[in-house]
């Protein structure tokens, strides 16, 4: 029989999310909290923040229906800002919290606030198991390049030479890619966007939570106190529209008016003077290949100084969804022996008093 949230034991998570549809008319200021958002002057969270706001109404979700879980970081505040549920964690453990919170609750929009320290550093490890195992939950990884709430060290996105408090003579790690490292754990969506251009990044989240299974979205985020204007070859007009490669799918994949990208050598994907290369030569983008090589070597298009750098929906393709699964085996046991007996299993088997 169906439970109270929806949830069919029989049946599984089969279908369409099982997020029950509001009768209520939300508007962006039914999810502004009462607290004072507190961050730096300028901070690109703010512009975040403010999307997600305008965004949430469009989900059609009764608020105590939407949970919000964050990791340790200022992009971590999120939970208090909004009127929903929400949960501030600990470091890195946001994904965890939120598998538990998915696989039990699927009558839950469940989403993960986390920054390139909390999500890459000491989170990694759970950020990668969350998206491998396809567990229905939306990511945000906000990226300064920088820890921010810990006054400025360099992070695991920080470019060579970084220098900052804990690498006073310039940082020596190679930094991480984060659409690379999730399209390696085989995410199923992999977006990335800007928090200054609000009409693409309400388009990526609203792409996000229409996705059955792990979604995962690396927003660009500007810290003016530590890591200033990290991001502004892409934020400035007058640059912007030579630099960006805007996915769309089923469009060719162009690189301001002159350039293109192209098919080289090796499979790999290389940027191209259009009219050297041809126009017939330009890869047309399709987020819904199966075999993540490709939307792999679109990522490994960033360059440090940004020359060109693709945003939008990298990968969007089903799998097999972790709560799904889990239901199908749960049910199963269910089908086969019957309801299970807590106390008999925590009393059987091998056992033993202490004292």
């Amino acid at each position: 029989m169906p439970s109270d949230n929806g949830f069919d034991a029989g049946q599984g998570f089969r279908g369409l999310k099982l997020v029950p549809r509001s009768d209520t008319a939300y508007r962006m200021k039914d999810f502004k909290s009462d607290q004072e958002v507190r961050w730096c002057p300028g901070c690109g969270d703010y512009a975040i923040l403010a999307a997600f706001q305008a965004f949430l109404p469009e989900l059609g979700v009764p608020r105590e229906n939407i949970v919000i879980v964050s990791g340790i970081g200022c992009s971590s505040r999120f939970p208090y800002y909004l009127t929903t549920y929400g949960m501030h964690s600990i470091h890195g453990r946001a994904p965890a919290i939120a598998t538990g919170l998915a696989a039990s609750r699927p009558d839950l929009s469940v989403w993960v606030i986390t920054g390139d320290g909390d999500g890459l550093s000491i989170g990694g490890n759970h950020l990668i198991h969350a998206l491998r195992r396809n567990v229905n939950i939306n990511v945000l990884l906000f990226n300064n390049r920088i820890y921010g709430l810990t006054k400025g060290q360099y992070s695991p996105t920080s470019e060579p030479g970084k220098i900052t408090k804990s690498s006073p003579a310039g940082s020596v790690d190679t930094p991480f890619n984060p659409v690379s490292l999730a399209l390696g754990a085989e995410a199923g969506f992999v977006a990335r966007t800007i928090d200054s251009d609000r009409k693409h990044l309400t388009s990526v989240l609203r792409a996000a939570a229409d996705h059955e299974g792990a979604s995962f979205v690396e927003i660009y985020q500007n810290c003016p106190i530590f890591n200033d204007d990290a991001f502004e070859p892409l934020k400035d007009p007058a640059e912007r529209d030579t630099r960006l490669l805007r996915l769309e799918h089923g469009e060719s994949l162009r690189v301001g008016p002159d350039r293109g990208v192209v098919m080289g050598d090796y499979g790999e994907l290389v940027v191209a003077d259009v009219a050297e290369a041809g126009a017939d030569r330009l890869v047309r983008h399709d987020a819904h290949r199966e075999d993540p090589g490709y939307a792999f070597a679109l990522s490994r298009l960033d360059r440090p100084a940004f020359a060109h750098v693709p945003i939008g929906v990298f990968r969007d393709v089903r799998r097999p969804v972790y709560d799904e699964l889990m239901a199908e085996q749960i049910a199963d046991a269910q089908a086969a022996q019957g309801p299970g007996d807590l106390g008999a299993l925590l009393a059987g088997g091998d056992t033993w008093t202490v004292g």
